[in-house]
């Protein structure tokens, strides 16, 4: 990367061969995100300005992002921003990367939510670890007149699904609390119609063996679901009667190995009833969605 002068597309193409030769995989739309990041632009900017010179400000600025996504460092991180639900939310090292499953998640979430503002129900609705506010952010969006719960341990995650819900025009609709899962709502113990949970789940061993991106970036605690990454799927499975209201739904997102464990669970407690196990878009179990039985009453 020595020319005298670059423009768009020598830097580009420049660029893609270096870091494919360093092994980053889809090497053209890293180099592509990059650039665009850099020059602030939309990426098919690059393309409608392919012989437009570039600075020598430019130009270093680009490597040293191209030196970060060497390092191993999320394209994410780096930009700053993830796509979720065709919003575009605000991301960090305080934050788990959201990632394309966790749509499953909000679909089957969505869908029983309109089933009951359709029979003029005001919807309650709880996000437990909502990281990065993806789920909290995406509901209230899509279902405008219900009240939305959302906790998470970390406060800096909260900071950030907070500037989340401001960007997207939901922050009256949402309410964040800091704390353990249902930990901080033991006091008041409202009840919710529905709860969604994409709860640490990686085993504690796996977790070094996963793609450097991962395993060297993303926050650990959000990751880590203990010896058999059941901890905290576990931990909601039994407290969750507790916060819904009869009739409510529980979904959770999970490793496909995991689901069998997870129904086990479910059934162990006896007051959950219409369990079913939900595909992700490569066909794996990803979801389980169970319904408290109607004579249970919150306790």
């Amino acid at each position: 990367m020595t020319p005298k002068a670059w423009c768009i597309k020598t830097l580009l193409e420049t660029a893609t061969d270096y870091l494919a030769g360093k092994g980053i995989e889809n090497a053209r739309l890293n180099a592509e995100v990059l650039l665009a990041y850099q020059l602030q632009v939309q990426r098919i900017s690059l393309y409608l300005n392919f012989e437009q010179p570039l600075t020598e400000k430019e130009v270093s600025g680009f490597r040293r992002l191209i030196k970060r996504r060497l390092e191993h460092e999320p394209l994410q991180y780096i930009t700053g921003k993830q796509e979720f639900w065709s919003l575009s939310f605000q991301v960090n090292p305080h934050v788990l990367i959201p990632r394309p499953e966790t749509e499953i998640l909000v679909e089957q979430a969505m869908d029983l939510a309109t089933a009951l503002t359709e029979e003029g129900t005001q919807l309650r609705f709880l996000d437990l670890g909502t990281g990065s506010g993806v789920i909290a952010v995406a509901m209230a969006k899509q279902i405008p007149e219900s009240l939305v719960f959302a906790t998470d341990i970390s406060g800096k995650a909260l900071d950030v699904a907070r500037a989340n819900a401001q960007a997207h025009g939901v922050s009256s609709s949402i309410t964040f609390i800091q704390g353990d899962l249902f930990e901080p709502l033991m006091l008041e113990k409202p009840a919710f119609h529905l709860i969604a949970s994409n709860p640490p789940y990686v085993c504690t061993h796996e977790i070094s063996g996963l793609q450097s991106e991962i395993a060297l970036y993303e926050p650990r605690a959000a990751l880590d679901g203990g010896k058999d990454g059941m901890d905290y799927l576990k931990e909601i499975i039994k407290q969750a009667p507790r916060f819904l209201l009869p009739g409510g739904w529980l979904l959770l997102e999970m490793s496909p190995f995991q689901v069998e464990k997870a129904l086990f669970a479910l059934a162990e407690t006896d007051v959950y009833q219409n369990t079913k196990p939900v595909q992700d878009y490569s066909h794996h179990q990803r979801v389980i969605k169970a319904q408290l039985r109607q004579e249970i009453q919150p306790y």
